[in-house]
């Protein structure tokens, strides 16, 4: 079994876990390097990286601001009157990242997803980026350790991230990376968010030939959440063993989302972002997630953005853990 702390460090983010009745998120994740077990239901990793961002970032400041934002949040989740704090979640740390070298950070990306796996097979993959180039290692990983099994994508997102690769692997490449590469085939991609004016004719020829399925926001709108990813997902069923999802958080609006980078009007409210990933809980071939793009250094003085990415990411965990107690 492969050192699991070769290409992972631990978290410089440090925090006293208490215990009672009333639970706070930052009592409730463990530090894996605390305990020694690998039957964490789910484990989560820091992906620190941000100079492959097309836009000035400092997403590699997130997980950091991530985790400090646990001690507002509570383990009790009121809309399904439901205490989580059965799901045993671990915190992995960081990504070990070269300090300017894109191609080894993501050589050390694929590294430390594959070594997770070896540790934790069955455990839900939650990866904290970090700017959206870490989707296309982490995929990589799952193609590695899962060769005789095809993977499906749903990306939250305002963007295709279909550029072509002629700067080198850039946040606006992950998925253009996965499909030139045949390790996921484009009609198993669902974008879904899609609007405005962000998109360049040539990203959408670019889709149309890999036969993306782009589902516009207006459309999210039109057909209702809970019908359109029922559709979604029996799609992607009937067609693949292991789906990913990636949440761009510049899917949302501008308004809920100062922190993003690349942040746009027109985009999602932050309800219909937490129902999107409510109801994909349901899925447990929904194998692992990643959430990039959020520069903490952008955000307003209240910390808009990383609030809002700490509920979400919450929400697809206690969607999985009541769904999880159901089946």
């Amino acid at each position: 079994m492969t050192n699991l702390y070769e290409y992972i460090q631990k978290s410089s983010t440090v925090w006293v876990r208490e215990q009672g009745k009333d639970l706070k998120v930052k009592d409730w994740i463990i530090p894996a390097w605390e305990e020694d077990r690998q039957d964490w239901d789910a484990v989560i990793l820091g992906v620190p990286l941000s100079r492959s961002s097309i836009s000035a970032s400092a997403a590699s400041e997130f997980p950091n601001a991530f985790r400090s934002a646990w001690e507002l949040f509570t383990t009790y989740y009121f809309e399904e009157q439901v205490d989580f704090r059965g799901l045993k979640v671990a915190d992995l740390g960081d990504v070990r990242m070269h300090y300017t070298d894109i191609l080894q950070c993501h050589k050390n990306i694929e590294a430390a997803m594959q070594s997770i796996q070896h540790h934790f097979p069955n455990s839900f993959y939650t990866s904290i980026g970090g700017d959206h180039s870490i989707t296309a290692p982490i995929v990589r990983s799952l193609n590695l350790e899962n060769p005789d099994k095809s993977i499906g994508i749903v990306q939250l997102d305002t963007h295709l991230d279909l550029r072509d690769l002629s700067q080198g692997p850039t946040n606006g490449t992950p998925i253009r990376q996965l499909v030139e590469d045949n390790i996921v085939k484009g009609e198993n991609i669902y974008n879904i968010g899609l609007h405005g004016f962000y998109n360049a004719p040539s990203l959408i020829e670019a889709a149309q030939k890999h036969k993306v399925n782009m589902i516009s926001l207006k459309q999210l709108r039109k057909q209702g959440i809970s019908a359109l990813l029922q559709d979604v997902m029996e799609q992607l069923q009937k067609k693949v063993d292991i789906v990913y999802l990636t949440v761009d958080m510049d899917v949302l609006d501008i308004s809920y989302a100062p922190g993003v980078p690349a942040s746009t009007p027109g985009g999602m409210r932050t309800d219909e972002l937490f129902d999107l990933l409510f109801e994909l809980g349901k899925y447990p071939i929904i194998r692992g997630m990643d959430f990039v793009c959020i520069d903490p250094q952008r955000d307003n003085k209240v910390l808009s953005t990383v609030k809002t990415t700490t509920y979400a990411v919450l929400t697809a965990l206690v969607s999985r853990y009541i769904h999880m107690k159901t089946n």
